[in-house]
């Protein structure tokens, strides 16, 4: 804490000597700059005619700043972009929960006597927005998502993870130098061209092969989505794999260990925090994947039976919102929030795991105490 401390009272000394040494005219414009920013948002927020205004004041000081005070006029806008991009972010968290509050509150559920919001959303197996009485149920898409999440893991992982293994450890210079870019690559291809080729390929040969009526499997959307997320996991596992000291390697063996012996014993246990984040990283994409899964399923909100049956697929979350948004709206539409909240805490709590993960590799293989 004393560290810290110390550390921030610098900060805050160097930022106090920086503005003493500032023309006033550089503040002035900084100040106009902030103004007239903060002004543009409160008018985009309103909706209001005049919010170009502001911000034609914010381009013009912004400009004379950078061409006569530059350095502190640098500092304002850096610090402006960071403001605006955590406040994007707070008001899309803001927007789509306020925007699911109606269908929560309408899928209320009593308990003991005690009325618990949004509780028939996560216990009733049925959606059916036509029909009276009309219920939404996420039940039936939460399932499609772990089925297709579970299947894309048991896809992308083991076969990430090796692959990431023989780039970092086996193969020669040349090959890592040409294969690793290609497979950066792929991560690249939209994913409406994997689910294309799902749904003329894949989809057709099960349905051939295993008497299956229609079209959309969970298995063969994960696997699909497995190769979409595989990308990834090599790229993020093979740097995590890289960065294991070549001392412990060396070490290793210089005891006469094996090259297969040392690549399990030191290098795979050594990044295994890095290797867990590039799963977890794949899992992420996975979950949040849209367009193959709208393509390849049949787009019927209801469960399998039997419910681990994973040769006929129904929904998922992101093919719900896709689906379904052009023509929803009253409680439908809010609805459709509730499962982008559920996305987003989702992937946002996986995201934040694997971060700790990567922090914990770094700290763990830097030496620190």
């Amino acid at each position: 804490m004393a560290a810290v401390s110390a550390a921030a009272s610098r900060a805050l000394r160097r930022s106090r000597e920086f503005v003493a040494d500032t023309d006033p005219v550089a503040l002035a414009v900084v100040g106009i700059m902030t103004v007239s920013l903060l002004g543009a948002l409160v008018g985009f927020l309103a909706v209001s005619a005049l919010t170009a205004v502001p911000f034609v004041v914010f381009l013009a000081s912004a400009a004379y700043g950078w061409v006569f005070h530059q350095e502190l006029t640098a500092r304002a806008l850096t610090f402006a972009m960071t403001a605006s991009t955590i406040l994007i972010l707070l008001l899309i968290i803001v927007f789509i929960f306020a925007e699911s509050i109606p269908v929560i509150r309408y899928e209320s559920a009593t308990v003991f006597g005690v009325s618990v919001p949004g509780l028939r959303l996560f216990v009733q197996p049925n959606w059916d927005a036509v029909s009276p009485p009309i219920r939404y149920s996420m039940v039936p898409m939460i399932h499609g998502t772990v089925m297709v999440t579970v299947i894309a893991t048991l896809v992308a992982a083991p076969l990430g993870v090796a692959a990431a293994l023989f780039l970092s450890e086996i193969a020669p210079p040349a090959v890592r130098e040409t294969v690793k870019p290609g497979v950066e690559i792929l991560a690249g291809i939209p994913s409406i061209v994997y689910g294309f080729i799902g749904f003329t390929l894949l989809g057709p040969w099960a349905s051939d092969k295993f008497d299956i009526l229609g079209q959309g499997t969970y298995l063969f959307v994960g696997i699909v989505v497995g190769l979409m997320a595989l990308p990834t996991v090599v790229s993020v596992a093979e740097d995590a794999l890289a960065a294991v000291p070549e001392s412990m390697k060396s070490g290793s063996l210089a005891i006469g260990t094996t090259d297969w012996q040392t690549m399990t014993s030191i290098t795979l246990p050594a990044a295994i925090s890095g290797v867990s984040a590039a799963v977890l990283l794949g899992v992420g994409r996975a979950i949040g994947e849209t367009m193959a899964a709208t393509v390849m399923l049949r787009g019927v909100p209801r469960l399998t039976d039997p419910i681990y049956n994973v040769f006929y697929g129904q929904e998922t979350l992101t093919s719900l919102i896709a689906r379904n948004y052009g023509e929803a709206d009253g409680l439908q539409m809010d609805a459709l929030f509730v499962a982008g909240v559920i996305l987003f805490v989702t992937v946002l709590a996986i995201s934040i795991v694997s971060q700790y993960i990567e922090a914990r590799m770094r700290h763990k293989l830097g030496g620190d105490a």
